[in-house]
């Protein structure tokens, strides 16, 4: 048997950030090289997310455990890809869709099958004595991405009073990564010491961001704003800001109180049409440095959607992620129908490496923006790291740079510009026009 096949699948029960149990994988080859990888987990997530499988036993991690689905990679995954040769990712991605044979990855579990596929791509980068971006790209990933850093959590993220679930900085006069980081460190920091300043909490929400309790969502831009000036920087000159609503959450919230069609900021306790809503977008755009919105409306509200693109996509990046959840067929249909011009991209949300490419590849073909992003409940793996800069992506988010599962991320990236050297591009302000 030739080298790069596969010998030998261990996989383990482990705790990710928030302390909830995950699925972690080990691939080893017949030469020995072996690729491992850990699986995130999200708190907010899409209803058309592909199906993370837990235990439902409330005995055992109050039902959160993910026996059932290292079960299914013993029993099921590991005897139908041993002897299969790693470095056919899409062959062996293939196998585990058919033995799975529902849409949305019900039957052996989504982190099951990621765990194996991200094992399995990790295996042959090695095996191929290459870094996993490299191996991923065929030589062709260069460019360290944008990042978008969530230094202030709300919504289902954090105890804060805030509404919006991330508010976010964007470094866009950094012409580096390392330089990118360097600024979104210094004003992170300038951002604790002004809520100190102002006896406001700083502790941090699930992404390593801070969650205070403010006056409103908007307040919460006020000190994104001073925080930057107090670091040494200009907004709009060098920061611009990113917001993810989860505006889903809000939407379903309207619905159970019998608001169909509506939006319920539960923690202000306002409610608002989809029109009432844009209005007020816009109002934000029009008065902070506003870059990207992502999740402005919930995964069902096409019209909502198409109406914000048209509307404010030529000023801003119009970021799906609950309506897309990295799947080709929703990307398609909000192509067709021109409901965004940007895609987030989370590798659990579809399941496999293969199909997370043909994603990304899809989106940037018609011109859409890609995000790579994290989730909530994270590892110190860093794949999504690797994964930017091999699909040249242009943008990533991983959370503040705080807490080690996110610095982690960012920590690799810098590693990555230092490989690629002078080969090294990173995608700078031009990502957004």
């Amino acid at each position: 048997m030739v080298g790069s096949s596969i010998k030998n699948v261990v996989c383990r029960q482990i705790l990710d950030s928030r302390g909830t149990p995950t699925v972690e994988v080990d691939v080893t080859l017949n030469n020995g090289v072996m690729g491992r990888a850990s699986v995130p987990s999200g708190a907010s997530t899409g209803a058309n997310e592909a199906l993370e499988l837990r235990d439902q036993k409330d005995s055992y991690f109050f039902g959160k455990s993910v026996l059932k689905a290292l079960k299914n990679i013993n029993n099921i995954i590991s005897p139908a890809i041993i002897g299969k040769n790693a470095l056919k990712q899409a062959e062996i991605d293939n196998i585990m869709l058919n033995l799975d044979g529902t849409q949305n990855k019900s039957k052996l579990g989504a982190n099951a099958i990621l765990g194996v596929s991200m094992a399995v791509c990790r295996a042959a980068a090695n095996y191929k004595g290459l870094p996993l971006y490299a191996y991923l790209s065929g030589g062709k990933g260069i460019t360290l991405p944008m990042p978008m850093m969530n230094v202030l959590n709300g919504g289902k993220h954090a105890d804060s009073n805030l509404n919006i679930q991330e508010f976010m900085i964007v470094p866009i006069s950094a012409k580096s990564w390392e330089k990118a980081l360097k600024m979104c460190a210094e004003v992170f920091n300038s951002l604790k010491n002004l809520l100190k300043s102002k006896n406001l909490s700083t502790a941090v929400g699930d992404e390593g961001g801070f969650a205070p309790n403010l006056k409103s969502d908007e307040e919460a831009l006020k000190l994104l704003s001073m925080a930057v000036t107090k670091a040494g920087y200009q907004p709009q000159k060098d920061f611009k800001f990113a917001l993810d609503v989860a505006a889903s959450e809000m939407f379903n919230y309207a619905t159970q109180m019998g608001y169909a069609g509506k939006y319920y900021f539960w923690k202000s306790k306002k409610l608002y049409s989809a029109m009432e809503l844009l209005e007020y977008y816009q109002h934000l755009v029009a008065n902070y440095p506003i870059v990207s919105i992502e999740d402005g409306f919930a995964e069902e509200d096409w019209s909502a959607w198409d109406l914000m693109n048209n509307k404010m996509g030529k000023k801003i990046q119009i970021v799906g992620d609950d309506l897309f959840v990295t799947n080709p067929t929703r990307l398609t249909r909000g192509i067709r129908e021109k409901s965004a011009n940007a895609i987030l991209i989370k590798l659990n949300q579809i399941g496999t490496v293969s199909e997370t490419l043909k994603c990304i590849n899809l989106a940037q073909q018609n011109g859409f923006k890609t995000v790579i992003s994290h989730r909530s409940g994270e590892t110190e793996d860093t794949f999504i790291a690797d994964l930017a800069v091999a699909t040249n992506a242009g943008q990533i988010k991983s959370g503040a740079p705080s807490r080690g599962e996110r610095v982690a991320k960012y920590n690799q990236l810098l590693r990555i510009e230092e490989q690629l050297d002078k080969s090294a591009v990173f995608a700078g302000s031009k990502v957004f026009k």
